[in-house]
């Protein structure tokens, strides 16, 4: 299949500490993971208009239209997680690190390649966990239209990238001040087969001689 090239908004997202994680408690961690991607990540997504390119054990590579769509799907997720791990002890919950950039990616069989997705993937691993870290480019992008209070770490050199990129950050107790956002409506859970209501029938009784 014949590559192209579009403009695309990339999020890049990770569990942080994710082997210490799983090395604690591997099916529950695991268990817990899809939950949070059935019922939060995967709708979010589909919601903001999302595309999820590829996923691995921890993380998933994203491609959006709209950057705005891109960072408030992020922010959302990352409000929602903190009450959905709320009742778990510190040392265990499971904490996204996600970072963002838009360029011009190269498309070919239904995966994205090229600076753009290597920057959002450098920008994921500057994140704090529960946080956010975006480009300068993004940041241009949503400057009017966003409310979120991104902090400026200035320029930043990532590994394998040539040049510095200036990086924003929400952090995670910036994202813990925002509203909780409305989710979308849980898919329906499958309610337990009810056993049919037994009666008692009183029948006549007949002594015969």
């Amino acid at each position: 299949m014949a590559s192209t090239r579009r403009l695309a908004a990339i999020l890049a997202a990770d569990v942080a500490g994710y082997s210490r994680l799983m090395g604690a408690d591997e099916e529950g961690t695991h268990e817990r993971l899809k939950a949070h991607r059935r019922e939060l990540i995967d709708p979010q997504i589909r919601e903001h208009s999302g595309r999820i390119v590829k996923t691995t054990g921890d993380g998933v590579l994203v491609e959006f239209p709209s950057v705005v769509d891109a960072v408030r799907c992020a922010a959302e997720v990352q409000r929602a997680m903190i009450d959905r791990e709320a009742g778990v002890p510190e040392d265990r919950r499971i904490r996204y690190r996600i970072g963002i950039n838009l360029g011009d990616v190269i498309v070919e069989d239904n995966d994205i390649f090229g600076d753009g997705v290597n920057v959002a993937a450098r920008l994921e691993a500057v994140a704090e966990p529960g946080g956010i870290c975006i480009s300068r480019v993004v940041r241009d992008q949503i400057r009017d239209k966003l409310a979120y209070a991104f902090e400026d770490l200035g320029e930043q050199s990532v590994k394998n990238i040539a040049r510095p990129v200036r990086v924003y950050t929400l952090r995670s107790a910036a994202v813990a001040a925002l509203p909780t956002p409305t989710l979308l409506a849980a898919l329906p859970i499958a309610q337990p087969a009810v056993a049919p209501r037994l009666s008692i029938v009183v029948l006549p009784f007949t002594h015969r001689q």
